[in-house]
């Protein structure tokens, strides 16, 4: 007999379940990276069969959306959860650093090497549209007094990719020079590509950051 709160014991099983299938599909990712993600491995895991878990999850790119969803969802939280009390365009790029270092097994998933063959649904595609909106709000609330470059004359007739943000082009032009410098050095770094080579990847990160809000 079903109790009286929110969920049932059923509803409650299958989320423990589905949480459990998640952390071992995190583990294999950690271990071999997302291309050798086997629903049949986390199975044998868990002592379940194939298709006992197929219940769970209906395959391979079900389960690899829930986890991109789930990296979206967490970055695009910190990132709001930051705007909301305050946070400038310095804060939010530290944020995004943070989140990234907490897990990059997760950073990689949603901004390493696609998964071949996999193809995101427009519900994940729209949280990582939302996060790069929060990034262009920071940017317009900045000055900007400089002349207008060939680049954001091109973005002005270019703002698919900004979701029907506001923004103006200088602004635009900030947050996509933002996003691919920081994310270049956050892949290297993560990726391990500045080991041995004998400086603070911290002060490399904050330099950029230094010289993308003096533009």
């Amino acid at each position: 007999m079903a109790e009286t709160g929110t969920t049932t014991p059923r509803e409650r099983y299958r989320a423990q379940v589905r949480t459990e299938i998640k952390e071992r599909a995190w583990e294999q990712i950690a271990t071999a990276g997302a291309t050798a993600l086997s629903l049949n491995a986390i199975a044998k895991q868990m002592g379940m069969s194939g298709p006992a878990l197929y219940r769970y999850f209906a395959g391979r790119d079900e389960l690899i959306t829930e986890l991109i969803r789930d990296a979206y969802s967490s970055l695009g939280d910190a990132l709001r959860t930051a705007a909301e009390s305050g946070a400038d365009l310095a804060a939010l790029a530290h944020a995004l650093r943070e989140w990234a270092l907490a897990d990059p097994h997760r950073y990689f998933l949603i901004y390493g090497t696609p998964v071949p063959g996999y193809h995101a649904p427009d519900d994940v595609t729209g949280i990582a549209k939302g996060i790069m909106a929060t990034l262009l709000d920071a940017c317009a609330a900045l000055p900007s007094d400089g002349p207008a470059t060939p680049f954001d004359t091109h973005l002005e007739g270019h703002r698919q990719w900004a979701a029907g943000h506001p923004a103006p082009p200088a602004a635009l032009h900030r947050g996509l020079a933002l996003w691919t410098r920081l994310h270049g050095v956050l892949s290297l770094e993560l990726a391990g590509h500045f080991n041995g080579m004998g400086f603070d990847p911290t002060l490399l990160y904050e330099a950029e950051l230094d010289d993308l809000l003096s533009r």
